[in-house]
């Protein structure tokens, strides 16, 4: 008995160190807001190499310029991004850090989906007047994405109090424009696909009163 509870006790910790140690990565902080955990294997030659994840004969090299920081397994951490305004770097470390995040958390909680629904409706209004210039609605809609102001919902800020950080705010801002315009993109063009379409099979069916031209 005595035996055997030594051998568990001795498999457990065993166990416990090998999934520990399978747990312990590093973590890269890039530019983009993005997070990448991985072990770094090398830090010359003015990149931050790791093994590709998904191919693990290859490797991902982040140049200098892509990372602000990485924290090693061990706790420490090396900062490479600086305020330089020479290199454009407006924002001190602090104010950079902030507007990661706002970027992180409109990439996570910024769906966008009014601007995939509008613009699949004018791109579907588009497409079924059979004109040349059908495009020009949802395409016009997506140009027209970035005025309105970006409302921040509660639910998908991970700390309230970034809000309170104007650099948050810009981070933010600017990855939930750039979601409006790709959610714009892809509903118009889908809409204006099945616009088309609609056409194609119905035109004939259109009552004179929205004759768009191409009937004689």
């Amino acid at each position: 008995m005595l035996k055997k509870g030594f051998l568990f006790l001795v498999f457990y910790f065993l166990f416990q160190s090998a999934f520990s140690q399978a747990k312990v990565q590093d973590t890269i902080y890039l530019m983009n807001g993005q997070v990448v955990g991985e072990k770094v294997i090398d830090t010359l030659l003015g990149a931050v190499t790791i093994i590709n994840p998904k191919k693990t004969n290859k490797k991902i090299h982040y140049e200098w310029d892509q990372l602000f920081m990485v924290r090693f397994a061990n706790g420490d951490k090396r900062y490479y991004y600086k305020q330089d305004s020479l290199l454009s770097n407006w924002f001190t470390r602090d104010e950079m850090w902030l507007y990661m995040k706002g970027e992180n958390d409109a990439r996570k909680g910024f769906k966008a989906r009014g601007c995939l629904i509008s613009a699949g409706i004018a791109g579907l209004v588009g497409g079924m007047s059979g004109t040349f210039w059908g495009p020009v609605a949802p395409y016009g809609f997506m140009a027209l994405t970035g005025l309105p102001k970006i409302r921040i919902r509660h639910n998908t800020i991970s700390n309230p109090v970034y809000v309170e950080s104007d650099a948050y705010i810009l981070g933010y801002e600017r990855v939930a424009r750039q979601r409006r315009r790709i959610k714009s993109i892809i509903g118009g063009t889908i809409g204006l696909v099945i616009g088309y379409g609609f056409y194609g099979i119905f035109h004939n069916s259109y009552p004179e009163t929205i004759n768009v031209g191409f009937k004689k």
